[in-house]
C-alpha cells in the first residue's frame, strides 16, 4: 500500500527562504496563492533541540492553512519522508534571481499619460 506524500515546500518570506513540510498543498481559493495545510515538524527529542525549527513551529503554531503567494514559491517537492523545517539567508552571490515581489518597489505607482 503507498503512503501518502509529504511534500517540501521552499519559500521566500522576509528575504529568507524558508523550508516547510506538509501533507497537504492545492491551488486553494484565493487566486495566486498556494494553500498549504496539516504543516508538520520533527518530533521532539528530549536530547537534541533544533531552534530553527523551534522557531519555526512558534510561528505556525494554531496555523490551520497557510496561504503562500504564488511568486513567492521557489519549489515543491513530493518526498517520502520528512526531513528538518529550516529558515536560511539567501546567498547574494548568485546567478539565480527571483521573480520580484513587488511590481513598483518604489511603493508609487508610475503616472499614466494624459490625453
Amino acid at each position: 500500500m503507498k503512503t501518502k506524500p509529504v511534500y517540501r515546500i521552499a519559500f521566500l518570506n522576509a528575504g529568507k527562504l524558508y523550508e516547510i513540510y506538509a501533507k497537504s498543498i492545492s491551488q486553494g481559493q484565493l487566486y495566486g496563492f498556494v494553500e498549504i495545510s496539516e504543516i508538520v515538524f520533527g518530533e521532539k527529542s528530549a536530547v537534541v533541540v533544533d531552534p530553527v525549527e523551534e522557531k519555526l513551529k512558534a510561528e505556525f503554531s494554531g496555523v490551520e492553512r497557510s496561504f503562500i503567494p504564488l511568486h513567492a514559491i521557489v519549489r515543491i517537492d513530493a518526498v517520502e519522508s520528512q526531513g528538518t523545517a529550516r529558515i536560511s539567508a539567501i546567498d547574494r552571490d548568485t546567478n539565480v534571481t527571483s521573480f520580484p515581489g513587488a511590481f513598483h518597489p518604489q511603493g508609487n505607482p508610475p503616472e499614466r499619460p494624459r490625453d
